[in-house]
């Protein structure tokens, strides 16, 4: 069972990582979320799989029983999705800004754009 999440987690990070490799910008996104998405699940797995005792403490005991579930790497999950949540959406902002701003959706043709000069400007990049 450990080897299906094992295979399940590559073929996430590895589809995330072919996304972020186009050059569509909304594709980067996507990949984007799915490394987010890869990395959170390699952290839920680093705790136990399989049927373990919650993780609570009983009364009278300051330590959790033996062979409790670890509440750390979920406590870590919890972080991480709303961190990647946030990063998610201010990736969309900027991505749909530059986008009605040149006008493309190619990530060369908005390098191409920023070597020419700022588009606000009058005066081209090469005479400041």
């Amino acid at each position: 069972m450990i080897l299906l999440y094992a295979i399940t987690v590559g073929a996430v990070m590895a589809a995330g990582v072919y996304m972020m490799l186009d050059r569509n910008v909304f594709r980067i996104m996507l990949g984007l979320a799915l490394v987010a998405t890869g990395v959170n699940l390699i952290i839920f797995l680093a705790g136990r799989l399989g049927p373990v005792d919650p993780a609570i403490i009983s009364t009278g005991t300051y330590a959790l029983m033996e062979g409790a579930a670890n509440p750390l790497p979920q406590a870590l999950v919890l972080t991480a999705i709303v961190i990647g949540f946030s990063l998610t959406a201010l990736a969309c902002v900027l991505a749909y800004e530059a986008t009605r701003t040149l006008g493309t959706l190619d990530a060369d043709a908005m390098t191409a754009a920023r070597d020419e000069g700022d588009p606000f400007g009058s005066e081209p990049a090469e005479t400041r």
